[in-house]
């Protein structure tokens, strides 16, 4: 007879840890949060002590009853939410509304989900940090206060359905801010000369570097006329060879931030995927066999870089196994902590290193093991050995001026042999040079200018946004993922060819809170707001202090925006097409769920429609027809036919512009949970893989 309820967020977590603590307990899920702030109201009482009103959240009533029911028939209950700030506030809502007891310990914590883990966990069960419910009271209150008081100057100003948050509005600060750089930018011009020359019978490149010892721009065809003059009729001679064994450190294991950012250079995945993927590899996947369902990677938020000496251990043995002991670290590796990391959890790991990719991908979908794979190769790169590289510099003399040459090769892979960091900018490899000695004279082959200008700074892209935000130590590892979310619903940015771009609506928002509110968009007052807030996690500070701190000036400005604030009329851009029922021009507007088409006639003529989003494929049914992309009732993408309703064609898989080479009929991407995207023909067994 089970006399012990433990309940956790999630029905997959519950399942997994279900399994490891056996009859005597009952897991049962909470489903996330169960109390907030009301959505009616701001629910803080400012002048008494920030005090929150909570209540139920909306359809968790019955949840909360079948927790309460299963409470009463047992001994003990256990609160085994996520060991974060989060998972700590809804153990304490949990206890709040269970009627426990906050002296006992209630609260098991662990940051993987495996047998061993989970078993050991329950042996050592602790009080309800309330540093840590604090901690996340105070940010919860405070982006609250912050949104429900700008946010209603913003409907009565601007437009209705406008939000302002504190780390969403200086998110688009900073994606605008980028954007003016880039319209202000001046592009300079400057050449490059590149001279292939020969030795021993091999060719390679050389730069021009400058006069002597001295390096030289070209910011002119003239100055790139001046070197042919200085070096004609002279020969190459190679003035000096260096050469060097240089080591290259792999990259740490994961964090959240560093997590995102690759997964999105390697995978194309965006940071909301990124999260969601992780969280099912966390929380438990049934891989067959005597383990069942099992935790395949460490929990994902966090931003310490920290591995446990038993997971080292594990790390060694195999690489010892696999790769020899040439490969193995001779002492454990530490990297250099982030100032604003909390460091309260490992880095994100697989449970067990001898979990491989290839032995479990049967059990998981085609991104699950993209995903599962990336963590498991950059967790074990990080514990190999360096990789050591032989590097050549060669300055070759012509005249007075001088040419260089670089080039690398691997002497010793390391951890190469199975992990390289992406790149945002992309990595240029270089190939090892000739032998090359000094005072040798080389055969020049070519030797060509090229005219380059420079590039303003690259517009955000999810990764490089990510980055910067953890840099500038605005937001947290919880936050990278939904405020990018935020920001791209409330259509104050757009995503242009995988980068971000404020809109004008995003600019006439921000323009105003620059005017009425600085602190919130300043970099500094964010990052240093957020440092109070972890000072309260810690126990350095009390959360009531911070927000009064925070408080007094900000009720000031909100009441003199209320005031001063003039009201800003957002005009609408008319399209190419004309309304059929008035013969009006139709204007974009933006409604909830984004962009739509009405007719610039309102409240004359109220026609409105959706813009149409061709696919340059002709409708099989009707043949008449084309096929364009529409939006379902829940925003779910499908495709039919432009002749609607006369021709009922639709289809959830993406038509694509070319027929089936088997028997003409028409292709569609097909996506599978397993095997990911594949195009499939809709009429016989043709099936080609999406990246071929």
């Amino acid at each position: 007879m089970a006399d012990t309820l433990v309940i956790v967020e999630s029905p997959a977590k519950a399942k997994t840890i279900g399994k490891y603590l056996g009859s005597k307990y009952i897991v049962k899920a909470s489903m996330g949060h169960v109390r907030d702030l009301p959505k009616s109201q701001t629910g803080v009482d400012v002048t008494r002590g920030f005090e929150p009103k909570y209540i139920t959240i909306r359809g968790k009533g019955d949840v909360l009853k079948t927790l309460k029911d299963s409470a009463k028939k047992v001994k003990k209950v256990y609160l085994a939410a996520d060991p974060d700030r989060e998972g700590e506030a809804i153990a304490w809502h949990l206890a709040q509304y269970l009627g426990l007891d906050l002296n006992q310990p209630l609260r098991v914590v662990f940051n993987e989900i495996t047998k061993d883990a989970i078993k050991e966990a329950f042996k050592h069960p602790r009080h309800i940090n309330m540093d840590l419910v604090n901690a996340q009271q105070a940010r919860r209150i405070l982006d609250r206060l912050v949104g429900y008081n700008i946010s209603p100057i913003l409907w009565k100003k601007v437009r209705k359905g406008l939000s302002a948050g504190r780390v969403q509005s200086v998110t688009v600060k900073m994606i605008m801010d980028r954007e003016r750089e880039i319209q202000q930018f001046i592009p300079e011009e400057y050449w490059t000369i590149t001279t292939k020359l020969i030795s021993n019978g091999k060719d390679f490149e050389a730069k021009f570097y400058g006069y002597g010892d001295e390096k030289v721009e070209l910011k002119s065809e003239a100055d790139v006329q001046e070197v042919y003059k200085r070096m004609a009729d002279q020969p190459y001679v190679v003035q000096k060879v260096t050469k060097r064994e240089r080591k290259r450190n792999p990259a740490p294991p994961f964090i959240t931030s560093s997590l995102q950012q690759e997964a999105a250079r390697k995978l194309n995945f965006r940071t909301a995927k990124t999260m969601r993927i992780a969280q099912e590899l966390y929380e438990g996947i049934d891989v067959g066999g005597k383990e069942g369902a099992v935790g395949l990677i460490t929990y994902m938020r966090t931003d310490s870089t920290r591995i446990s000496a038993t997971a080292q251990e594990e790390a060694k043995a195999y690489i010892q196994e696999k790769f020899g002991s040439e490969y193995v670290l001779s002492e454990p590796r530490t990297a250099a902590k982030n100032e604003n990391a909390q460091d309260a959890h490992e880095a994100i790991r697989p449970t067990s290193v001898m979990r491989t990719p290839d032995e479990i991908k049967e059990f998981l979908s085609r991104d699950q093991l993209r995903l599962y794979r990336l963590i498991w190769e950059r967790f074990l790169a990080s514990q190999m050995s360096s990789a050591v590289l032989d590097t050549m510099s060669v300055d070759i003399k012509a005249g007075d001026v001088i040419f260089r040459a670089t080039g690398s090769k691997v002497k010793f892979p390391g951890f190469m042999k199975v992990y390289i960091e992406g790149s945002d900018d992309g990595n240029e490899e270089e190939s090892f040079l000739p032998p090359i000695e000094e005072g040798q004279t080389l055969e020049q082959k070519t030797i060509e200018p090229s005219q380059h200008f420079t590039q303003p700074p690259p517009r955000y892209s999810e990764a490089r946004l990510v980055k910067t935000l953890e840099e500038q130590g605005i937001g947290r590892p919880s936050t990278y993922a939904p405020t990018l979310e935020t920001i791209q619903k409330r259509g104050y940015v757009a995503l242009e060819e995988k980068r971000f771009v404020p809109t004008e609506l995003g600019e006439i928002v921000i323009t105003l809170m620059e005017e009425f509110f600085p602190e919130i968009l300043d970099l500094e007052f964010t990052a240093h707001m957020e440092s109070g807030l972890d000072s309260i996690e810690e126990g350095i500070a009390n959360w009531v202090d911070v927000l009064d701190a925070f408080y007094g000036d900000f009720a000031k400005r909100v009441a003199f925006a209320e005031e001063e604030m003039k009201e800003v009329e957002i005009k609408d851009e008319e399209s190419d097409e004309t309304c059929e029922l008035c013969g009006r021009v139709m204007v974009y507007k933006l409604g909830r769920y984004g962009k739509f088409l009405a007719c610039s006639g309102f409240p004359d003529c109220r026609n409105t429609k959706p813009i149409v989003k061709e696919t340059g494929v002709k409708c099989p049914q009707c043949e008449t027809g084309m096929i364009i992309e529409r939006k379902s009732k829940k925003s779910r993408i499908f495709y039919g036919c432009n002749r609607y309703p006369e021709c009922d064609f639709v289809s959830w898989d993406k038509p694509i512009a070319r027929p089936c080479p088997k028997c003409s009929s028409m292709l569609v991407e097909k996506k599978r949970k397993k095997q990911g995207v594949s195009i499939v023909c809709t009429k016989c067994d043709y099936q080609e893989d999406a990246d071929s």
